[in-house]
Parts: C-alpha cells; structure tokens; sequence
C-alpha cells in the first residue's frame, strides 16, 4: 500500500518532507520506541504525532525503502512526530529542550517499540 507522508516544517520537525512510502504492514499505535536520544545513545523513548492542535496518536508500519530493504518506520502528524526520554514526567511542549520533533524515523526492521 502506497503511502505519503508530508511534514511541514512548522514549530516541531526541524524540517519539510514529503516521501510516499510502500507499507509492507498495516500501522499500528506506538507509544515507546527504542532508539537514539539527543546525544545518539539508544534509549527507550516516548513518541508522539504532532499536528497543528498539538499532540495526536505516533504509527509503526514495516516499510519498503529503495536504500536500506524493508524499514520500521515511525510516522505521526503533519508536523511530523515529538520524541523524550520515555523517564521524563514532562509534558509535551514544544518549547521543552529535552524533547525533539522528526518529520518522521525509518528505522531498522527490528526496533522494539511499544504500542
């Protein structure tokens, strides 16, 4: 199944993007995902779509990418997804540094995560 996601770069995603992506597997919630933090030690993270009224429901779907084969990608609102330490108690802000925004991860095919 085709699929586009398109990213503006807003206050959240660093930047735009807009890539159609061919789903392997049906999306699924995630919530957690283990991967790279802000100072690149992997690290089990909370995830979250961000959309222009704030938080909104993050997706994991296996992926073909034409670089790296078949991808978990990780994929959330149209400003892209927001990611914290997943023992941060913070709320999601925007304005918070220990959080971050990605238009979207494609990440290895065995990444753990947590719907």
């Amino acid at each position: 199944m085709l699929f586009e996601i398109e990213v503006s770069s807003e206050l959240n995603s660093p930047f735009e993007f807009n890539r159609v992506f061919d789903l392997l597997s049906d999306p699924s919630p995630v919530r957690q995902v283990y991967t790279s933090n802000l100072v690149g030690q992997d690290t089990w993270c909370d995830v979250i779509g961000w959309d222009e009224s704030g938080p909104c429901q993050a997706f994991a779907a296996l992926s073909e990418d034409s670089g790296d084969g078949v991808i978990l990608l990780l994929y959330g609102g149209q400003e892209g997804i927001r990611l914290k330490p997943s023992d941060s108690t913070d709320d999601w802000d925007l304005s918070n540094i220990n959080q971050w925004g990605e238009p979207c991860l494609m990440l290895d095919k065995n990444t753990s995560y947590i719907e």
